[in-house]
């Protein structure tokens, strides 16, 4: 038995930012020969609560090494919100105690907080042991300043964030035994970006579903909306980004359109977005409203920002009667609730960039129907798209025919073993590759 030491501050998870890759390994690593002991922050310091019923799916054997960080209300006087910021003495302190004290054979990052990573070079520099980063999201981001639009925290705090990605992440990068991406853009552009990285040292491997969280969100009770009213309840969970505005946009112009052509009742159907700022409690705002008010829709879109549970999130699904995804105009993004979005077993519509995995992966899988738009394209022509494939063909009344065989490659069990080939790999060069 091989031993990882797994370095994502925000496990255990909670309903903030979605770090499910390393609850969804945690049950299935040992059985491919790997012994995991996760590093993190205490959930005290975190923001966003700790989601009891989802530590269920969480072996008792783990072990969890949980660390201090500066507590946010000193942080607000500082104006040092960043995780990373307020946690990156303590885990560094941590990991060498650990990597000092005990035999690791590899570390793994899997975490958003980028300013974590370069703790990998230390650890390599010092102890010997390779890192293999988990790239979830795009470290260097240059999409709001190409867009012109507004980022998160404002401009200021977004160019120091991206100052110090550009100087870093050549660094981390070049050093890493292997890169894990979600997407498969993101190794051509950090391949164009560093000439000197390979392709084989990256693996694309989504995140995946698990049939198991079904199984336990079953017993799980929602409030987001009630059944049984007849009306026709359609949702979208998770995170609303201005990239998304056009897809958006276009949806609701196609909804109006179905109901001016008579397709829809008035009131026989009403749409759910729920969790959509990453702000958490008083502090989260509305995204989509505004939106739904400008399209004339406003009187059917219910909009709740606060994020909910995760579980709780795939009882709204299962209790939902279709269910909306909406991609960003970036090329390269992609969405890791896909696989829960298709578990669910309902009609499904998304609307993503032509060259977004998405796109790809619902038409190969039969999933749901997938509206795709690239910059050429209107908003005007988008919405025709989705009022002649989603509402003239009244696929929001179909469950597709998803070809399971095919999506077998992105459970979560299939997932665990590619990254498992990956540690396999930096350990055992010559032993079998990803």
């Amino acid at each position: 038995m091989r031993n990882v030491l797994i370095v994502s501050p925000r496990f255990p998870p909670t309903s903030g930012p979605d770090y499910h890759r390393v609850r969804m390994l945690l049950p299935l690593l040992e059985r491919h020969g790997w012994s995991a002991v996760v590093l993190s922050v205490r959930d005290d310091s975190i923001d966003g609560a700790q989601e009891e019923d989802l530590l269920r799916t969480i072996p008792s054997s783990v072990e969890v090494i949980e660390c201090s960080a500066i507590p946010r209300r000193w942080s607000t006087v500082a104006r040092i919100g960043s995780l990373s910021l307020r946690a990156g003495f303590f885990l560094r302190s941590a990991g060498d105690r650990l990597l000092r004290d005990r035999a690791f054979d590899l570390v793994f990052f899997s975490t958003t907080e980028f300013l974590i990573l370069p703790l990998g070079l230390r650890w390599r520099r010092d102890f010997g042991v390779p890192f293999v980063v988990d790239l979830q999201d795009p470290w260097v981001n240059p999409y709001y300043r190409e867009n012109g639009i507004a980022p998160p925290g404002g401009h200021v705090k977004h160019a120091i964030h991206q100052a110090a990605a550009r100087y870093l992440e050549r660094r981390v990068l070049q050093a890493a035994a292997h890169i894990i991406t979600v997407s498969p853009q993101y190794p051509t552009t950090l391949m164009r970006r560093y000439p000197d990285l390979r392709d084989a040292r990256f693996s694309v491997i989504p995140f995946g579903g698990a049939q198991r969280d079904f199984e336990i969100a079953q017993g799980m009770v929602q409030t987001a909306f009630a059944r049984g009213d007849n009306q026709g309840h359609w949702v979208y969970a998770g995170a609303v980004v201005p990239g998304m505005f056009p897809a958006i946009i276009a949806f609701f112009d196609a909804f109006q359109m179905a109901r001016d052509a008579g397709m829809l009742e008035q009131d026989s159907v009403q749409l759910h977005f729920i969790g959509t700022d990453y702000a958490s409690g008083a502090l989260a705002r509305r995204r989509v409203m505004p939106i739904a008010e400008k399209c004339g829709v406003a009187d059917c879109v219910h909009e709740q920002p606060q994020r909910i549970p995760y579980l709780q999130t795939l009882r709204c699904l299962l209790d939902a009667d279709a269910l909306l995804m909406f991609g960003s105009d970036e090329p390269g993004y992609t969405a890791s609730k896909l696989f829960p979005y298709v578990l669910a077993r309902k009609p499904l519509l998304t609307i993503f960039h032509e060259d977004s995995s998405v796109t790809a992966m619902v038409r190969e899988l039969r999933a749901g129907v997938a509206i795709s738009f690239s910059g050429r394209d209107t908003k005007k022509a988008i919405a025709r798209r989705v009022f002649e494939q989603w509402f003239m063909r009244r696929e929001f009344e179909k469950v597709p025919a998803t070809m399971w065989e095919a999506f077998r490659p992105n459970t979560a069990e299939s997932m665990t073993e590619n990254v498992a080939k990956v540690f396999d790999g930096v350990v055992d060069p010559v032993g079998p590759q990803p």
